[in-house]
């Protein structure tokens, strides 16, 4: 009988990395939020948007790049450098490409934090950033998943791990969402358009935009409670086979729920039924995992009664419950007609963001800070505190907007007993929200001081510890046979292949999105053409850049919906013909102001104009900001001719003389509007960015009442 002995290769687990990017999710969290706090002030008392550069339009896009790309962004990587080393027994791949990785995506952080305040956006949701910034994007992704699979291949656990099975699917979706979504034609270092234009356009941003929350704030936090939960508790998983079943189940059908945000829209029936189907049948998988989640907890409920840290996972998976469960029943089109558009849909956004990755996040950090830095919490009381504070502040922030949501999807469909709108006055519904959204800025408030609170804790805890740099550990190397255990599930064999698990994952997410996207794009009925509509004139084209710029989009809706309560409102419902030259779409997903579709010739120049600079004297009760650097600065018109040749390459219809003579042409044009204006005695240049603006603006809905 001979005794197999087994030799023990020794390395260490890289923690500086760990250490760095926890770090960045502390500090970019507490920036995050605080503007958050700063827009939703905005929304109360107008006098806080301070300059063009503070302005909520340019601002709140920096809110959400800032939570969602640098807050949670680096709460994913700080976990998963913290868990792929353990889980596969193997130091990072490359130091190199993990500090690349670290510096690289913080640059693209302050590109972000710098380039959005000066209005340069593409306006896509959650996919602002102008191209040399989508740029390295891609190149840091590619190093984080170079540096992933690297240290995949160099293993030596045989087994891949619940957990690994969702970060490779993070991987490989957002670069597919990603590329995909930022298919843009430069004209400039800071500008370009979208190649897709109006439906298809929209169609591809919300295929993205709900699968960057599926992929980017879903999957690999699912992947880390995997984790990290089983860790804090010290019970294994609850159930393996509800962990593939839940993995594999969710991939394929989330992918497919885009279309419902664009319910009621001229999206094609078909691509939004296929939208709504899909979100119900996300229940399943979403609730698996949570039941997965908090089963796992069972015989460790006593200790969730005293430690703090399992309650932030308590309460986080709760929340991903809650959320999960929302966004489906908010998929039907009966409930979906009252809510889209209002408050209720920022409520159910921020029970996903402030409580499930919120959440999860904090309770990651407090459980990992220590153990890197060899010492204990320096406070467990403050964490306790940190606990009840942000659970308080997620109430007081969702409650409110629950209520504001419902209020306005109700006060926007009430009609009289005579069949005229009730409350045909938009400020109508804003002034009855107004005491919603002062709650709703305490609550994001409460939010914040819990996380400053949990930033002095730990830098407290580090300041009392010491970083151990490099944790030295053990283990066998990786049998170069691989060994099959009698009676094991068939699971195990893709457990073990990384290559055909990214492979399958890839096939999952790429049915559902060809199935939807190829016939629209390539099926021309789905978008069917109007004769009357035109490409925009130079000067409302600038326009327009000028619209995108100043985010209007996240205020105003650009979509009459085929409702009469919409119609009486707003003018005739929106036709899908009538986007195909709009590179990009400008639907919008909010209003806090009114649905501007049919805004063109409803109201003379000077209205615009008086509007722009004081809205509380055109309307009273808005919370619209003042636009005043509008009429001081001039329109630069350098780059006219090249979008125009630009819009030319992507389809729309302008002549060589169009091009040739556009400064010209929108010359005249604006000597007309000035003119117009100076007739009801206002002196202003025709050079002014504000007679672009107004151009578009009356331009808007206008081309399928021409005869």
């Amino acid at each position: 009988m001979s005794t197999k002995t087994t030799h023990l290769e020794q390395f260490s687990y890289d923690n500086k990395i760990v250490r760095n990017f926890a770090i960045a999710t502390i500090i970019w969290g507490i920036v995050g939020m605080l503007v958050g706090v700063i827009i939703a002030t905005q929304l109360v008392e107008p006098a806080a948007n301070i300059t063009q550069y503070g302005s909520f339009g340019r601002i709140r896009p920096l809110h959400t790049n800032a939570v969602i790309f640098a807050f949670v962004g680096n709460a994913i990587f700080a976990g998963v450098y913290y868990s792929l080393q353990r889980l596969l027994k193997a130091r990072m791949f490359s130091d190199f490409l993990s500090n690349l990785h670290f510096w690289g995506w913080q640059l693209i952080i302050v590109s972000a934090a710098i380039t959005l305040p000066l209005g340069i956006t593409s306006s896509h949701e959650y996919a602002e950033l102008e191209w040399p910034i989508d740029i390295a994007i891609t190149l840091i992704w590619v190093t984080f998943g170079v540096n992933m699979f690297g240290t995949i291949f160099k293993r030596r656990e045989r087994h891949l791990y619940v957990a690994i099975w969702f970060y490779i699917a993070t991987f490989i979706t957002v670069a597919v969402l990603h590329l995909t979504n930022s298919m843009q034609l430069p004209i400039s270092a800071f500008k370009s358009y979208y190649v897709y234009a109006g439906v298809q356009d929209a169609l591809i941003q919300w295929w993205y935009g709900h699968n960057a929350v599926a992929f980017f704030l879903t999957t690999p936090f699912l992947g880390l409670m995997y984790y990290f939960l089983p860790k804090m508790a010290n019970r294994p998983v609850y159930s393996y086979r509800l962990s593939i079943l839940h993995f594999w189940a969710l991939i394929f059908i989330y992918i497919w729920a885009g279309p419902h945000h664009l319910l009621y829209s001229s999206l094609p029936d078909w691509a939004q039924s296929l939208g709504v189907v899909f979100s119900i049948m996300l229940i399943a998988p979403s609730w698996g995992g949570m039941i997965n989640g908090l089963l796992t907890l069972r015989g460790a409920w006593d200790q969730v009664r005293e430690n703090s840290i399992l309650k932030f996972m308590v309460v986080g998976i709760t929340c991903y419950g809650m959320a999960t469960f929302e966004g489906p029943m908010l998929s039907l089109k009966n409930i979906n007609a009252i809510a889209h558009f209002t408050d209720w849909i920022v409520a159910h956004v921020h029970v996903g963001a402030l409580g499930w990755n919120g959440f999860l996040t904090f309770a990651m950090l407090y459980w990992l800070v220590p153990r890197i830095f060899q010492t204990t919490l320096f406070s467990e009381k403050l964490v306790k505190t940190h606990f009840w504070i942000g659970t308080i502040g997620i109430a007081l922030y969702a409650i409110p907007m629950y209520i504001s949501g419902f209020t306005q999807g109700m006060m926007w469909k009430q009609f009289t007993e005579e069949g005229t709108l009730q409350y045909g006055n938009f400020l109508d519904t804003t002034l009855q929200i107004l005491p919603m959204h002062m709650m709703r800025a305490v609550g994001g408030t409460l939010y914040l001081v819990g996380a400053i609170i949990m930033a002095y804790n730990l830098f407290k805890t580090m300041a009392q510890g010491s970083l151990l740099a490099d944790e030295a550990a053990e283990a066998a190397p990786l049998s170069v046979t691989e060994e099959t255990e009698k009676g094991a599930h068939w699971h195990r064999w893709i457990e073990r292949k990384p290559i055909q698990l990214l492979v399958a994952s890839l096939i999952m997410i790429l049915v559902g999105s060809l199935v939807e996207l190829i016939p629209t794009f390539m099926v021309k009925s789905n978008v069917p053409s109007i004769e009357a509509v035109q490409p925009y004139t130079s000067l409302e084209l600038e326009g327009r850049d000028i619209y995108i710029r100043e985010g209007c989009v996240g205020c105003h809706s650009q979509l009459v919906r085929p409702f009469r309560s919409e119609t009486e409102r707003y003018g005739e419902f929106s036709k899908s013909g009538e986007f195909v030259y709009d590179h990009p779409f400008l639907w919008g997903s909010k209003r806090t102001g009114p649905d501007l579709h049919r805004e063109g010739g409803k109201y003379p120049d000077s209205w615009h104009y008086h509007h722009m600079r004081d809205p509380q004297s055109m309307s009273p009760g808005s919370i619209m900001p003042s636009y005043d650097w509008l009429y001081e600065q001039s329109l630069n018109t350098s780059q006219t001719q090249d979008k125009l040749k630009a819009m030319k390459k992507l389809g729309v219809p302008y002549d060589e003389s169009q091009i040739q003579h556009a400064v010209a042409d929108l010359t005249t044009q604006s000597k007309e509007i000035q003119a117009r204006l100076a007739a009801e005695k206002i002196k202003v240049g025709a050079d002014k960015e504000i007679i672009a603006l107004i151009a578009y603006l009356q331009r808007l809905g206008t081309d399928i009442a021409k005869k």
